[in-house]
C-alpha cells in the first residue's frame, strides 16, 4: 500500500522537516479521487445542461409546420453541430478567457454556431430555418449559453486543483496570490518544496520535497501542476515523469500566471520566455491583418466622431495656448513620433522643461480638461496617428523618451513592449490605467507582455469592446 510506501523511507536527517503523514495518508488519496470525480460529474452535468438548453431552443425554431418527429430530429441535429463547433473553439477561448469573460466565450460559440447552422440549413431543406430563424436562434442562444456559462464558471465544474512545484521561485508568491484572488477558477490544494522550512503557506500545506512527487501526485490526484522551480528542475521534471500516470496538466509559473490573471510575471520572466513570441510555430497576428483592422476602425472612428471636433477644439480653447497638443512618444522598435491630441493641462504644465507624470487629481489639468479625459475625447486626434502608421488601436500605451533610461534601468524587460506598435486603449491601460511611478509601470508591463504573446483580431475586439465600456463609465482617467 502507498502508506506503507512512505513508512519503509529512509529516516530523515536531524533538522530535516518531516514528510507530512496526513496528506501522503490513504485519507487524503481517496479525499483527492473524490474531489476530482465530482468535478468530472459537474462538467458532464454542465455540458448537459447546454445541450439541453441549446436542443429546446432549437426545437422552438424547428418546430413550425414540421412533424413533431420531424423537428425532434432537426433540433436533434442542430444541437449536435452546434455543440461540436464550441467543442471546436474551446481551445481558443481558454488562452483568451482573461480577455473575453464569460460573455465572450459564449459570443464565440454562439457565432461558431450560426455559421455551422447557416450552411447545416442550406444542405438540409427540411429543416425549414430561413435567414431570419438561423439570426433569431443565434440571438436568443448567445443570451441562454451567456447566462449559462456565467453559472458554470462560479460552479465546482471549473474549479482546478493546484499543485504547486517549489515555493522559492515565485511559487509561495503564486499560492498568497490566489488565496486572495475573487471569483479565481483555481484552488491551491498544496505545495511540494526542498527548501522551504515552514509547513504552510496561506493555508496551503507542504506535502513533502520533489522526491516526494509520484507519491503526492498518486494521492491527491491534482488536476493542474504549476511548475516554479528553477534550480532543480531536471530533479523535478524526473519526478513529474514518474507520476505522470496520475493524470494532470503541467504549466511553467509564467504559463499559469498568463491564464490565471491574463499577465505575466516580471520579477521570475526569463529571456528564454521571449522564445515564445518569436517562435517558429507560432501562428502569428499578420501586419497585414493588423493594418487593416486599425484603417477600417479608425476610419469609422474618425467619420463617427468628426462632428466633435469643432466643438471640442472651441472647448479647449477657452483656456491660454493652442488647441492641439503635439508630443514626442516612443514607437514600434523605439522609434520617435509625433502624437497629437486636445490638450487637456494648462499651457505652463511644464514651465520648467522637466518632463513630469500624471497624478491623480493633477492640478495641472484644466476643468474642460478633466472632461476630456474622463471620456476620452482628449485622444480623438491620435486616430489619426494610427492612419499615419505611428499607433496602432489596440497596443501598448506609448512612453515619452525622457523616461526610457529611467524605465530600462527600473523595469525589467519593459523595452520589449516596444516590439508592437503602441496603441490608443491596450490591456494594460483597462486593466491598471494610469501610473506615476516604476512599480505602477512594471504592472502595466505584465499585462502588455501578456498583450505581446496573446494578440490576434480576437483579442483586439475584445479590448475594443472593453474600452467602450469603460468609455461610458468614465472609469480608470486621470
Amino acid at each position: 500500500m502507498l502508506s506503507a510506501q512512505v513508512d519503509e523511507r529512509a529516516p530523515e536527517s536531524v533538522g530535516e522537516p518531516p514528510v507530512r503523514a496526513v496528506p501522503l495518508g490513504v485519507g487524503a488519496g481517496s479525499r483527492g479521487r473524490a474531489l476530482r470525480l465530482s468535478r468530472r460529474h459537474a462538467q458532464r452535468a454542465a455540458a448537459i445542461g447546454r445541450g439541453g438548453l441549446l436542443w429546446l431552443i432549437a426545437y422552438a425554431f424547428t418546430l413550425g409546420d414540421a412533424s413533431t418527429g420531424t423537428a425532434i430530429a432537426g433540433a436533434t441535429l442542430v444541437t449536435v453541430v452546434w455543440l461540436a463547433t464550441i467543442h471546436a473553439t474551446a481551445p481558443t477561448t481558454r488562452l483568451i478567457t482573461p480577455v473575453v469573460g464569460f460573455v465572450g466565450r459564449a459570443a464565440i460559440a454562439t457565432a461558431a454556431g450560426f455559421a455551422a447552422v447557416s450552411a447545416l440549413s442550406l444542405w438540409t431543406p427540411w429543416l425549414s430555418l430561413g435567414p431570419v430563424e438561423v439570426l433569431a436562434m443565434t440571438g436568443l442562444s448567445f443570451v441562454v449559453l451567456a447566462a449559462w456559462e456565467a453559472v458554470v464558471g462560479r460552479s465546482v465544474a471549473a474549479r482546478k486543483r493546484v499543485l504547486v512545484v517549489g515555493a522559492s521561485d515565485g511559487g509561495a508568491e503564486l499560492v498568497d496570490e490566489l488565496a486572495l484572488a475573487r471569483h479565481c477558477p483555481f484552488e491551491v490544494i498544496g505545495f511540494v518544496d526542498d527548501e522551504r522550512g515552514t509547513d504552510r503557506i496561506a493555508g496551503a500545506a507542504r506535502f513533502g520535497s520533489i522526491d516526494d512527487l509520484p507519491w503526492v501526485l498518486d494521492v491527491q490526484r491534482p488536476d493542474l501542476v504549476v511548475l516554479a522551480v528553477s534550480r532543480n528542475r531536471p530533479e523535478a521534471f524526473s519526478s513529474l515523469m514518474n507520476g505522470a500516470a496520475s493524470g494532470f496538466e503541467l504549466l511553467g509559473l509564467p504559463e499559469f500566471h498568463e491564464q490565471a490573471f491574463g499577465r505575466v510575471p516580471i520579477r521570475h520572466l526569463t529571456p528564454a520566455w521571449f522564445m515564445s513570441v518569436l517562435h517558429f510555430y507560432r501562428r502569428p497576428y499578420s501586419q497585414l491583418s493588423k493594418r487593416v483592422f486599425d484603417i477600417v476602425v479608425a476610419s469609422i472612428g474618425l467619420a463617427l466622431t468628426a462632428p466633435l471636433f469643432p466643438l471640442v477644439y472651441l472647448l479647449v480653447k477657452r483656456s491660454p495656448g493652442p488647441a492641439i497638443f503635439r508630443q514626442t512618444r516612443l514607437g514600434e522598435g523605439g522609434r520617435h513620433f509625433t502624437m497629437i491630441k486636445f490638450r487637456t493641462m494648462r499651457q505652463d504644465a511644464e514651465d520648467g522643461g522637466l518632463p513630469i507624470w500624471a497624478e491623480e487629481r493633477d492640478p495641472r489639468i484644466t476643468p474642460v480638461g478633466r472632461f476630456l479625459r474622463k471620456t476620452r475625447l482628449d485622444e480623438l486626434p491620435q486616430l489619426w496617428n494610427v492612419l499615419r502608421g505611428d499607433m496602432s488601436i489596440v497596443g501598448p500605451r506609448p512612453e515619452r523618451p525622457e523616461f526610457l533610461e529611467y524605465l530600462h534601468t527600473a523595469v525589467p524587460y519593459w523595452t520589449k513592449r516596444h516590439l508592437v506598435k503602441p496603441g490608443i486603449t491596450g490591456w494594460a491601460q483597462l486593466r491598471r490605467g494610469y501610473t506615476a511611478d516604476a512599480e505602477g509601470t512594471a504592472d502595466k508591463l505584465s499585462y502588455d507582455l501578456w498583450y505581446l504573446r496573446h494578440r490576434s483580431l480576437l483579442i483586439d475586439l475584445a479590448i475594443c469592446a472593453k474600452t467602450m465600456g469603460v468609455l461610458l463609465s468614465g472609469s480608470g482617467s486621470r
